[in-house]
């Protein structure tokens, strides 16, 4: 049994197996990080779980490229009450986007994928694309595109495509467009092209962050020019050389026997909740939401961005091209709106693939100039923070927006416990 899971059972947390660590272990204390002041994640979930507000947790801190806490809570499916395990999977939505983000850098690097490319050139129906206007009527007007969609657009945000809001909200355009999980499990590849080519923009290209499908979008620019599925091009050039072992758009039996499951019903509302790629699998491999991997997985992905692209002698991206990637993307001639997606991330710009922190202050959470980090819809989270050396990946399933308070309560606590 190795330090971290031994210190864990000590604690009283159970697992179903001892499940080898990611990275190399670490005592907290020895890397800056008081290890009495990190115990209050422990109690924060043990209090969280009793109160049935999140059904389980697993948790993985490293600094310094060692691992310093790695820990599984309560429980992986709250209706069999079978408890939660380090090699759990997640559906990790959103947080599916830095990992696609990277697969398009790496095609940039061998000089097949320029930021400034056109998205026409891969995939011409975005052309006839028009860019919708709301007039005070409450009507839409439609313009065309002054500026294209480059696929600097697609990691950054700013191509003008967006996500669907529900029937009452006041924003017209993203009201015509379908959830963020519809396209991908109604329809193969191009059954998404030609539905989200159908829709308005909601911005002019290059002018607003507006937070949607550009990742799904991108996703399918690597298929059309690597030649490759999504998830065969990642397993070969991402996932495998870095040793994410269980990373996957498609589930195994044996996978599927680990996923995290929600509550039935949401904590906070009372109403009935899901997560639908637990039960529904996709016809295509959805760049912006679909893929799954395990909390360990995760952390190695982070540490090879904060190693600046390489890990265990294995380099998937140039140091430059990580710098790149990790810094803001978004100038003062584009409106930042970072924020919208959560409330918390006032402070932040967007770099290609991640959020990116750019000032000390105003977030509601605590960290340097230079963080970046994404999130997931069902639960997810992960930031890196080069200056202080740190990676924390989080797993839950917790889809509803009881996730938020989560991603902020435990940035609190990492931060605490720095005294170094």
């Amino acid at each position: 049994m190795n330090k971290l899971v031994m210190a864990a059972v000590v604690a009283g947390i159970s697992f179903n197996s001892v499940h080898s660590a990611p990275l190399p272990e670490a005592m907290a204390d020895d890397v800056g990080v008081s290890q009495q002041r990190l115990a209050k994640l422990d109690e924060f979930f043990d209090r969280e779980i009793e109160s049935k507000r999140v059904p389980g947790a697993v948790v993985a801190i490293a600094r310094d490229g060692k691992l310093i806490h790695y820990k599984a809570y309560g429980q992986l499916d709250p209706a069999k009450g079978s408890s939660m395990r380090l090699d759990a999977m997640f559906a990790l939505a959103s947080m599916t986007k830095p990992m696609v983000a990277v697969a398009g850098l790496t095609l940039m690097e061998q000089g097949r994928l320029p930021l400034r490319s056109r998205l026409t050139d891969y995939y011409p129906e975005f052309a006839n694309m028009k860019v919708a206007v709301p007039r005070p009527d409450g009507s839409l007007k439609y313009q065309a595109q002054s500026s294209p969609i480059y696929i600097h657009d697609l990691y950054r945000h700013t191509s003008g495509l967006t996500y669907g809001a529900p029937p009452d909200s006041p924003d017209q355009v993203a009201r015509l467009y379908p959830d963020f999980a519809a396209p991908p499990l109604k329809g193969d590849k191009q059954a998404f092209i030609q539905a989200i080519t159908k829709l308005p923009l909601a911005h002019q290209p290059g002018t607003e962050f507006e937070y949607g499908f550009s990742t799904d979008v991108l996703g399918a620019v690597v298929e059309q020019v690597s030649g490759q599925p999504l998830g065969d091009y990642l397993a070969s050039n991402l996932w495998k050389p870095i040793g994410m072992q269980d990373a996957t758009f498609h589930l195994s039996t044996s996978q599927g026997e680990r996923l995290a499951h929600p509550f039935p019903d949401d904590p906070l509302t009372g109403k009935p909740q899901e997560i639908e790629l637990l039960e529904s699998p996709t016809m295509f491999d959805c760049g912006g939401a679909c893929a799954f991997a395990t909390v360990g997985d995760y952390v190695r992905f982070g540490q090879m961005l904060l190693n600046g692209g390489e890990l265990d002698g294995q380099r998937i991206l140039g140091p430059k091209t990580v710098r790149h990637m990790i810094s803001n993307h978004l100038g003062p001639e584009i409106k930042n709106k970072v924020a919208n997606v959560e409330a918390h991330r006032a402070g932040f710009g967007f770099g290609l693939g991640v959020a990116v922190r750019i000032s000390e202050g105003i977030s509601a959470v605590p960290g340097n100039p230079g963080e970046f980090t994404w999130t997931g819809a069902y639960g997810t989270q992960f930031f890196c923070d080069p200056k202080e050396r740190l990676i924390v990946v989080v797993g839950t399933a917790a889809p509803g927006e009881i996730r938020k308070y989560y991603r902020e309560q435990v940035q609190y606590i990492v931060y605490a416990g720095i005294i170094r």
